[in-house]
């Protein structure tokens, strides 16, 4: 039989609770609780569509023309998003990640990303994949293999799910006082506007309507433990919820107004990003890594009723 385009894929369970991580990106491609999808999958005879459940590693977002300059050298990355003229989402994304420490609540995916044309830098990078009672904790550690000083950002691109139907009717529950303004064109930064009192403004939940976004957002409202929440509540009453650590000072929503037409405002994709887009040039949060520095980032999802 031909394996699936996302390769092999680890079944993780804990209680009602099902992940299913893949081999191709070492991307999640579900995550159900009861049945009931968290996040929404793709097929597993389907390649992941829209960055969907992908790590975007080592920079999330886009990077304009695929060019940067990192201490005082001048590079050029492939142009992934040619429409764009924009390097989208980092080098990982469809490279083959091998399976380590595999537990049935638990899964770690493991790459090498060796040195390339555009990034010569050398980086070990793992991602823990556990249930438990809280839900799903998703964990990334990146390490720098090489002797130089290597520019480094992560992302996730998970979509939350609200059930049944579009996402017009969810009731969203997000706190962010800034959100970054992009160019329509390239939805590069062009500014920072403040988020009260705007069409943006979920700090007290309400319908998701038709609202189109894709924009980033930061200066995020923290609880008590440091982490900031995204919670779609569906017309079933259930609540998909996203949070993230303090080393994700960005979340960038996204409406999926520009999917195939299947996929259009099915799901919310909430994703957690260490720097805004563009931080290769402008850096803007961007993570210095020296050698042999490791930095770990941590986000979760869970399903509440």
């Amino acid at each position: 039989m031909t394996p699936p385009p996302s390769g092999q894929q680890f079944s993780i369970s804990h209680g009602d609770q099902r992940a299913v991580i893949v081999e191709v990106g070492g991307g999640i491609r579900e995550f159900r609780v009861g049945g009931r999808d968290v996040l929404e999958p793709y097929d597993v005879q389907m390649m992941a569509d829209s960055g969907r459940g992908a790590a975007l590693i080592p920079w999330p977002n886009r990077l304009a023309d695929g060019k940067y300059r990192f201490n005082g050298v001048e590079h050029q990355l492939a142009l992934t998003e040619p429409a764009k003229h924009t390097a989208i989402h980092g080098l990982l994304r469809w490279r083959p990640w091998r399976a380590t420490d595999a537990q049935p609540n638990e899964v770690t995916m493991r790459t090498t990303l060796h040195p390339r044309k555009g990034y010569p830098f050398y980086l070990d990078v793992a991602i823990c994949y556990a249930l438990s009672d809280a839900g799903l904790t998703v964990t990334t550690t990146a390490t720098n293999l090489g002797d130089t000083e290597a520019p480094y950002g992560c992302g996730h691109h998970p979509y939350l799910s609200p059930g049944e139907g579009r996402i017009d009717a969810a009731v969203l529950h997000f706190d962010a006082a800034t959100r970054i303004r992009t160019d329509p064109e390239r939805q590069l930064p062009i500014g920072t506007e403040s988020v009260p009192g705007t069409p943006f403004d979920f700090a007290t939940p309400k319908p998701l309507g038709e609202l189109t976004m894709d924009h980033p957002f930061t200066d995020l409202a923290r609880d008590d433990e440091g982490r900031a929440w995204v919670r779609l509540r569906g017309t079933d009453g259930a609540v998909a919820e996203l949070w993230v650590d303090d080393s994700y000072p960005v979340l960038q929503l996204f409406t999926a107004d520009t999917l195939a037409p299947s996929r259009q405002r099915t799901s919310l994709a909430a994703e957690p990003m260490t720097c805004p887009p563009n931080a290769f040039q402008s850096g803007d949060g961007l993570i210095r890594l020296t050698p042999g520095a490791t930095v770990q980032t941590r986000w979760g999802a869970r399903l509440t009723r």
